[in-house]
């Protein structure tokens, strides 16, 4: 019997999520557990996992840039030598259910463009002609790899195109070499790096060049939407302190002397992060219309910067994991957040997030609180400065400053305050964060 493969839902808020590329063909056996296709959230790639065994019969959306509902069939399996004509069976039973987003049999999903042509190279090579000419004329009617598909749209992934726009590169002229010629990231890296340096100024060529106009993609509307709520409706106040890094820097130099695994500062600073919400378990918490929640867990999220927006992925019960542990989890989830790989669950929740520019030389910064969390600490430059010793001597040591944004509908200003004095004590007291 025909099984309809639909748009899964993955996330909680999602109402849909654009299919990035299929994984399995026409005519593939698939096996329970195997990945069928990729669909592009807000925030991630996601995976498309077979819940039955078969082959796949047909393949009702094509992957491309449009936004396909939730619930929408966008393939079909069908079991191991059945009769084809059940695809369209099952179709014709489920045309009905327009509700729920699927489409009506042979018809293309709501938003993607209908199935090209029949190649006109099928066409003339039914007809008796020579040799030469019929090869002549097939190659010239069978379109390149990166030619437009008819309908207008490019053979390119949403990451490929994002990029191509972001660095003024034509896509119409990048052979892919994805999946069945699908232009990747690879592809428009490549050419980026293969276009000619610009004209130098005052020459005729080096014209000023027209305004652009890039369309939204999904995850940025998500970051637009989530921080504008979040700072018209989340009550924001904020704190600061110095904290003194001289014997945390030492410290660190020590432990990456012959070390396997090379320590960051951010490292020290997120398992800091997570032992003061242990010492402060007030600040762990987050805002419901009918109560305040604390999580149980300290569980860091971490700001990565990547080509399509702020990306969090989140380290979980950081307060209990070696330091370590914490850099290679934030060396693997950054990597993978940076190519839109992260799963839905290792960006949502969390209980505090740091977001570090110290390594851009801001000096201090204040940030946006990523709800439902209660906090997020900004992180500066440690850079050396005057200070006066307990001695009252004026002397130099190595200073960063941090700001703790906190919602003050969870977080009283005194608890704010205990809070990051706990993360200071630790910071200028490091051999505790190692304990």
């Amino acid at each position: 019997m025909a099984y309809l493969i639909k748009l899964p839902s993955v996330a909680a808020d999602a109402s849909g999520g654009t299919l990035h590329q299929w994984l399995k063909q026409e005519g593939d056996r698939v096996a329970v557990g195997d990945a069928l296709a990729e669909i592009e959230t807000e925030k991630a790639i996601v995976e498309i996992n077979a819940e039955q065994a078969g082959v796949l019969g047909r393949i009702i959306v094509q992957a491309g840039p449009a936004s396909v509902p939730i619930n929408t069939v966008i393939g079909v399996l069908i079991a191991q030598g059945e009769d084809p004509t059940a695809i369209d069976r099952a179709l014709a039973e489920h045309g009905g259910a327009q509700a729920d987003g699927a489409p009506a049999a042979g018809t293309p999903a709501a938003g993607t463009p209908a199935a090209p042509p029949a190649p006109a190279a099928a066409q003339v090579a039914a007809a008796p002609q020579p040799a030469g000419a019929a090869a002549s004329e097939a190659k010239a009617a069978a379109p390149a790899t990166n030619a437009p598909i008819p309908g207008g749209r490019l053979f390119a992934s949403p990451l490929a195109r994002r990029l191509a726009a972001q660095w003024h590169v034509d896509l119409l002229g990048i052979t892919g070499t994805g999946p069945h010629g699908r232009i990747v990231r690879r592809d428009v890296e490549a050419a980026r790096d293969r276009a000619p340096a610009p004209a130098a100024a005052g020459t005729p060529s080096a014209a000023r060049p027209a305004a652009r106009r890039v369309p939204h993609t999904g995850m940025r509307r998500a970051i637009a939407r989530r921080l504008t709520e979040s700072k018209q409706h989340v009550p924001h106040f904020y704190l600061t302190v110095d904290c003194r890094m001289d014997a945390l820097l030492a410290l660190r130099s020590q432990a990456n002397h012959g070390g396997a695994v090379k320590l960051s500062v951010n490292d020290f600073i997120v398992r800091a992060a997570a032992l003061a919400l242990r010492e402060v378990p007030e600040v762990n918490a987050s805002w419901h219309d009918d109560d305040i929640e604390y999580h149980a867990g300290a569980d860091i999220s971490v700001a990565v910067a990547t080509d399509g927006g702020l990306v969090t992925p989140i380290v979980r019960d950081a307060d209990v994991k070696s330091l370590s542990a914490i850099a290679g989890e934030i060396v693997e989830l950054a990597g993978r957040a940076k190519v839109n790989r992260l799963k839905p669950e290792e960006f949502t929740g969390g209980s505090l997030t740091v977001s570090n520019l110290g390594m851009y030389g801001i000096s201090q910064f204040a940030a946006i609180i990523n709800p439902p969390q209660a906090a997020i600490l900004a992180v500066g430059a440690a850079e050396r400065r005057p200070v006066v010793n307990e001695d009252g001597q004026l002397a130099a040591a190595t200073v960063m400053t941090v700001t703790l944004s906190a919602d003050h509908r969870v977080v009283d200003g005194a608890v704010g305050a205990r809070w990051l004095a706990a993360f200071r004590t630790l910071i200028e007291n490091p051999v505790r964060i190692l304990l």
